[in-house]
């Protein structure tokens, strides 16, 4: 049988992926939200079968158990934190993150030092807040893997990752209120995803948008910024942070291997469906309109570029480090005539696919273990 795929514009909304009108045309119709309802699906499923059925599972719940860390009495929270000198810092390593050769013609060549580093400031600001928001998605739905997962190793575990995200909203929140003076709203990109993910009523679905898609970017974004970053309280809070979600990756891979293996071609077929719409959508939100609207250029001015700026592209690239690899991992890539495989391609990512995989990688993120570079 031959399985036909939906095209990019009934997955993304848009034919084109760099369609700058339509990525921009996404946006938060109340920045001001404080509440936000979305009616999740699924059966919340008992198991009464508690034997141990799957070791791999179990292993990573020990882990879990004994790398708990508490943000309160863990981080030193008397560091001071002098964010002007901290980006400069980093903008010497890295420069203002967009060639200067490309901005010519735009409100940008006008700019002096002191409107780099401000954007600098909104920048960190702005990527803090987003995982921020990611995190508390993060605990949602884990609380939801907790109801729906029809696996006792797997409620056990999800149960402990319901922790560790709780943790993560709570110190990216109080870095942010105390260090970076405010938060950015969730961005609206971000946000589609997370009501995507909350609304699918099948189990799997939760695991592939957060554990394998959010959190797979999450981890190789965290880890860019732990390279980057010299900054004391950031850099542990990171490596803290790094430590648990390298588990929770590693939880999305061991659980829908078993899973997809069994599926149908029609049935993959949805699941890389939306791993390329949540892919979309997390390369999207990177594109910071928020920020840009803040310093007094409008999006259209300056997205053109950067969307197509080497240093940003790659920048960008190397958040797919994880999840490339993982979805080859699952079976995603090459099912269905290569339809995935052809997507990356398409987003200039395949080049990760030989990466290592978060399935056994784990290990390597534990506290006190020497961090490889990011991208390796």
């Amino acid at each position: 049988m031959t399985i036909t795929h939906a095209s990019n514009e009934e997955i993304i909304g848009r034919s084109e992926i760099n369609d700058i009108e339509a990525i921009l045309s996404v946006c938060n119709t109340d920045p001001n939200e404080v509440q936000h309802s979305v009616k999740g699906g699924g059966d919340t499923i008992f198991t009464w079968d508690y034997s141990l059925a799957r070791p791999q599972l179990r292993k990573l719940y020990e882990k879990a158990k004994t790398g708990q860390w508490n943000g309160s009495t863990d981080l030193d929270w008397s560091t001071s934190v002098d964010i002007e000198k901290t980006i400069t810092a980093d903008q010497l390593l890295i420069g203002s993150g967009i060639d200067p050769s490309l901005y010519a013609n735009t409100p940008l060549a006008k700019w002096n030092d002191k409107e780099w580093l401000e954007f600098g400031i909104e920048s960190r600001r702005w990527t803090l807040s987003q995982f921020l928001h990611g995190e508390q998605g993060a605990l949602v739905c884990t609380a939801k893997i907790v109801e729906t997962v029809p696996w006792y190793d797997a409620k056990l575990y999800a149960s402990t990752q319901v922790v560790d995200e709780a943790r993560h909203v709570e110190v990216f929140a109080r870095y942010l209120d105390e260090k970076m003076g405010g938060m950015y709203p969730v961005n609206a990109h971000l946000k589609m995803l997370l009501d995507d993910i909350i609304k699918d009523s099948r189990w799997d679905m939760t695991y592939l948008g957060m554990q394998i898609m959010i959190e797979g970017l999450a981890l190789a974004a965290f880890g860019y910024l732990h390279e980057l970053t010299g900054e004391p309280l950031l850099k542990k809070l990171l490596r803290y942070v790094m430590s648990d979600e390298a588990r929770h990756v590693a939880f999305g891979v061991l659980s829908l291997k078993e899973a997809y293996e069994d599926m149908t071609d029609a049935e993959i077929k949805d699941r890389q469906e939306f791993a390329f719409e949540a892919s979309i959508r997390m390369r999207d939100r990177f594109l910071q309109q928020e920020v840009w609207e803040r310093m007094g250029v409008k999006p259209r001015d300056v997205v053109p570029i950067t969307i197509n700026d080497p240093t940003r592209k790659f920048f960008q690239q190397l958040l797919f480090a994880k999840i490339v690899p993982n979805c080859k991992k699952l079976g995603l890539l090459d099912r269905n005539d290569k339809w995935l495989r052809h997507r990356f391609e398409e987003m200039d990512v395949i080049q990760f696919e030989d990466h290592e995989d978060t399935g056994e990688e784990f290990t390597k993120f534990e506290i006190g273990a020497p961090l490889a570079t990011v991208g390796e």
